[in-house]
């Protein structure tokens, strides 16, 4: 707690760390020599206060401990290498020409990524495990009792048109361990300690691309259930019957405002949109920019839908903050 209370502030003093963690000064100062001696906090730095003695200001120790993280994204696998400020030292992005790319290419792709955006960062031997952001469903299977299975996590990507996939298919070193996500958990993480959810309790935060995915923030707590696959809205249904979607249903949301969707409609209404999803929701907008009247039908509607997808999650979850993420 002391530790992530540093690297999420930036800097502070034993008396801050003590009142906000509610935690006696002792048990700060024992922790904090400890984190000293292990490498993972510079020793306090001396200012002058109002009228006493200087305060100590601690910061985590940047080169104290290096982590990876990488995101499976529908257009590539991208790696990044972060120091223990989550300061990012070096990245490498790796192009996945093919929509329907095979998780053995993912495999190779992330493994050789990783080994060279580390050795781009100087081949640090600290590095204490990545972050694995992918697409679609991350379900955790827990280890039930008295026995010698462990944990499972099983992968459901339908975007890249995958069967059930188990994580060692994408991931398959044993070096470094791997902590696997949904990619808008992941971006809720991210968004909660150090971007627009930051100090938030209870929020959502959205990631719409070819997908639609949601992060729920509920009493400061990622809402995982018993799977750790809540959060699928995407999924929830829009309409009875209604546009197919890439999970094999009718009706979701995701049918009609992930980047698919949106093309689709367009092309159904009779515009001509690109194969790239991406160029062609900008393809939308500069029409619909340009007074095209079926294009701005499309993207009023898109509002309205997306509109009517929120709303739902703020009747289901009363969140304090909406956040809208990626690229679409």
């Amino acid at each position: 707690r002391v530790l992530r209370a540093l690297v999420s502030e930036g800097e502070s003093t034993r008396a801050a760390l003590s009142a906000s963690l509610e935690l006696s000064l002792a048990t700060v100062a024992n922790v904090v020599n400890d984190l000293i001696v292990e490498g993972f906090v510079h020793g306090p730095s001396l200012i002058p206060s109002d009228g006493g003695r200087p305060t100590g200001v601690l910061n985590a120790r940047p080169e104290g401990a290096y982590f990876v993280g990488a995101d499976v994204g529908e257009h590539g696998v991208t790696v990044e290498l972060f120091d223990l400020t989550l300061r990012p030292v070096s990245r490498v992005f790796r192009n996945l020409p093919s929509r329907s790319v095979a998780a053995s290419d993912i495999s190779k792709a992330l493994s050789a990524a990783v080994d060279e955006v580390i050795s781009q960062g100087g081949s640090p031997t600290n590095v204490y495990g990545i972050g694995l952001g992918v697409p679609g469903i991350v379900e955790t299977e827990v280890e039930t009792p008295g026995s010698n299975t462990g944990s499972r996590i099983a992968i459901y990507a339908q975007s890249l048109n995958w069967p059930p996939t188990g994580l060692l298919d994408i991931y398959q070193r044993s070096d470094l361990p791997v902590f696997a996500d949904n990619g808008a958990k992941t971006l809720t993480a991210a968004e909660s300690w150090f971007g627009a959810a930051k100090g938030i309790d209870n929020g959502l935060v959205a990631l719409l691309g070819r997908g639609i995915g949601l992060g729920i923030i509920n009493n400061g707590q990622i809402l995982r259930g018993s799977e750790s696959s809540a959060g699928e809205w995407g999924h929830t249904k829009v309409s009875l019957g209604g546009a197919l979607c890439n999970c094999g249903k009718r009706g979701c949301l995701e049918a009609y405002v992930g980047g698919g969707g949106i093309a689709r409609r367009w092309n159904e209404a009779g515009g001509a949109p690109s194969v790239d999803e991406e160029n062609s929701l900008q393809e939308l907008l500069d029409a619909a920019t340009a007074g095209d009247v079926v294009a701005i039908r499309i993207v009023e509607e898109t509002i309205e839908i997306l509109g009517l997808g929120l709303s739902n999650m703020v009747n289901l979850f009363n969140p304090k903050l909406i956040v809208l993420g990626g690229w679409a």
